[in-house]
C-alpha cells in the first residue's frame, strides 16, 4: 500500500471514528506500528491531524478573537443567518448566542415582527439597537472577551429566568463522534445551560467547522433540534451528521 493511500485511509478512519489508534490501524493494514506512527507524525506536520499518545485526534480549530472574526464577512454566513431568521415566528422569544454568524440572524430579523431577543452578548444586543419591534434582554455576568459573551454564575442565574422558544447556538467545531464543541470551558457550560432552558436549539455551521474537535464539549449532534449548513456541502460529507440528526437545512 502506498503512503498516500494509507494517509487517505487514516483520514477516513479519523472522520468516521473520531480518533486513530496506531496499534489497531497497524493490525488492520498488516503493517508495523512504527510505520503508522511515522505516517501520523508526517500528517501532524502537514496539519492534517493532532498527534496524541497512541494515535491521533482531529485537529482543534484555531480560535481567532472576535474582532478578527467580525472583519471576515461572507455571503455564506448571511445565507445561514437568513435561513435562521426565517424560522422565527411573531411573538416568540429567541436566544442568540455570541458570534459573527448569529449576528447575521439579528441583522435579518423582519423589521415588522414583534419578538423578544435574549442574548448574553453585548455585540449581538447592539445589532438590534435600531430594530423597531424587537424587545432585547441582555443578561449579565463575567465578560469572556474572546467571544464577547457573559459567562459565570451571574449569567447562569439570569438565563435560568428565561424560557426561549428557539436558541441559535454557535460553536467552533462539529464532529459526528465528539459532537459540538468550543474552546473555553466556561463558555461551553453557558451554551449547555441556554440549551436546557430553551424549547429548541438550532446550530449554524460553516463548512470549515466540520470534522473538527475543540477541547470543550457542548452537545451531541443528536441533542439539537436541527442544523443549518451551507448548500455547497456534499451529501457524502453530511451523511454521518444526517445519520444522527435528520433535521439538517441547507442555505
Amino acid at each position: 500500500m502506498l503512503t498516500t493511500q494509507r494517509k487517505t485511509l487514516i483520514l477516513d478512519i479519523l472522520r468516521r471514528d473520531g480518533q486513530v489508534v496506531a496499534k489497531r490501524v497497524a493490525e488492520d493494514f498488516a503493517l508495523s506500528e512504527d510505520t503508522i506512527r511515522r505516517d501520523l507524525r508526517e500528517m501532524a506536520a502537514e496539519g492534517l491531524l493532532k498527534r496524541v499518545h497512541g494515535g491521533a485526534m482531529p485537529l482543534a480549530p484555531d480560535l481567532p478573537d472576535f474582532t478578527a472574526r467580525r472583519s471576515v464577512s461572507s455571503q455564506i454566513k448571511a445565507r445561514l443567518g437568513a435561513a435562521a431568521a426565517a424560522m422565527v415566528k411573531p411573538g416568540q422569544m429567541i436566544f442568540l448566542d455570541g458570534g459573527t454568524t448569529t449576528a447575521e440572524i439579528a441583522r435579518q430579523l423582519p423589521r415588522d415582527m414583534p419578538l423578544t431577543v435574549a442574548t448574553h452578548s453585548p455585540t449581538i444586543a447592539t445589532e438590534l439597537e435600531h430594530h423597531p419591534t424587537a424587545e432585547v434582554i441582555l443578561t449579565g455576568g463575567r465578560l469572556y472577551k474572546h467571544s464577547m459573551v457573559a459567562t459565570g454564575a451571574a449569567a447562569m442565574v439570569a438565563i435560568s429566568q428565561l424560557r426561549p422558544d428557539l436558541f441559535f447556538l454557535g460553536v467552533t467545531a462539529a464532529h459526528p463522534v465528539h459532537g459540538l464543541s468550543t474552546g473555553d470551558f466556561e463558555e461551553a457550560a453557558i451554551k449547555r445551560h441556554i440549551a436546557r432552558c430553551s424549547a429548541e436549539t438550532h446550530v449554524l455551521l460553516t463548512e470549515e467547522k466540520f470534522d473538527l474537535v475543540s477541547p470543550c464539549p457542548v452537545l451531541g449532534i443528536s441533542e439539537v433540534a436541527g442544523l443549518i449548513v451551507p448548500m455547497e456541502m456534499t451529501a457524502e460529507r453530511l451523511k454521518p451528521y444526517r445519520d444522527l440528526n435528520g433535521a439538517i437545512a441547507t442555505a
